[in-house]
C-alpha cells in the first residue's frame, strides 16, 4: 500500500474508523453508535425517541479509580466528533457524504466514463454540473478531485487512468464555475484507498470512482 507524501491529503484520513452504516437506498445514517431498546425503535443515547443526537460533551471524572490510568497519566478534554450523514443511490452509483464542515460526492466510474476510458459520457456533464452548483452554493474556494480504480491490471495503469479521470472531471467543473477564484487539487490514487472489497465485482465497481470534496460555507454562504 502506497501513501501520499502529505498525509493530510489522504482522502480517507479524516474520520478513519467512523465509516457510515449501510442501509436502504437514500436513507441518511448518522455515524455514531446506536442503542436498541424494546419496541423496535433505535435511538441515540441521550434522545428520548426516534433519531436524534445529543451533542453535549460527556462529563468525565479524571480521578475515578475505575479508569485505571497509569501513574502520572491524565485524560484529555472531552470533545464531540463530527456526525457524518450519508445518502447513496440504490445501486451505489452516486454517494453524498456530509458533515458540519465538509461535503464529498463520489461517482462511480461507470456513471462518468466508458470501460477503461477517461472520456466523459454524455450523461456525465449533467451530474458534474449538479456538483458544481453545490460548490457555488457553498462558496467553496478549495476543491479536491480524486480518482480511484480497482486492483485489476497493473498498478501503474491504474495510477494513470485514475489521474486522467480526475483531470476530466476537473475540466468540466472549472468550465462550469468559471472565474470563481477556486483552487483545485487533482490527484489519481489508482487502487489505493478502496472503499469496498476488490474480491467481488460489486466491490470493484464501488472502488472505480471519482470523489469531489470541498468545505461547507467557506465563502460565507448561507448553509441550509
Amino acid at each position: 500500500m502506497r501513501f501520499p507524501d502529505d498525509r493530510l491529503h489522504a482522502p480517507h484520513a479524516e474520520g478513519r474508523g467512523l465509516g457510515p452504516r449501510r442501509g436502504r437506498a437514500g436513507r441518511q445514517h448518522a455515524v455514531r453508535r446506536r442503542r436498541w431498546r424494546p419496541g423496535g425503535r433505535d435511538t441515540f443515547p441521550g434522545h428520548a425517541s426516534g433519531y436524534g443526537v445529543d451533542l453535549a460533551a460527556p462529563e468525565v471524572d479524571g480521578d475515578s479509580p475505575g479508569l485505571k490510568l497509569r501513574d502520572g497519566a491524565t485524560l484529555a478534554s472531552a470533545r464531540v466528533l463530527d456526525i457524518v450523514s450519508v445518502v447513496e443511490s440504490e445501486g451505489g452509483e452516486e454517494r453524498r457524504e456530509e458533515t458540519s464542515s465538509n461535503l464529498k460526492f463520489a461517482l462511480q466510474a461507470e456513471v462518468l466514463f466508458g470501460k477503461d476510458s477517461a472520456k466523459l459520457s454524455g450523461a456525465a456533464n449533467t451530474r458534474i454540473a449538479e456538483i458544481a452548483s453545490e460548490i457555488r452554493d457553498q462558496g467553496a474556494k478549495r476543491v479536491r478531485v480524486f480518482g480511484f480504480t480497482d486492483n485489476l491490471g497493473s498498478a501503474a495503469h491504474g495510477d494513470v487512468l485514475s489521474k486522467q479521470r480526475a483531470d476530466a472531471v476537473h475540466k468540466v467543473l472549472s468550465q462550469q464555475l468559471g472565474g470563481s477564484g477556486i483552487s483545485y487539487e487533482i490527484r489519481g490514487y489508482g487502487e489505493d484507498y478502496p472503499i469496498a472489497d476488490n474480491g467481488t465485482e460489486d466491490g470493484r465497481k464501488k472502488n472505480r470512482r471519482v470523489e469531489v470534496s470541498f468545505p461547507r460555507g467557506e465563502g460565507g454562504a448561507t448553509q441550509s
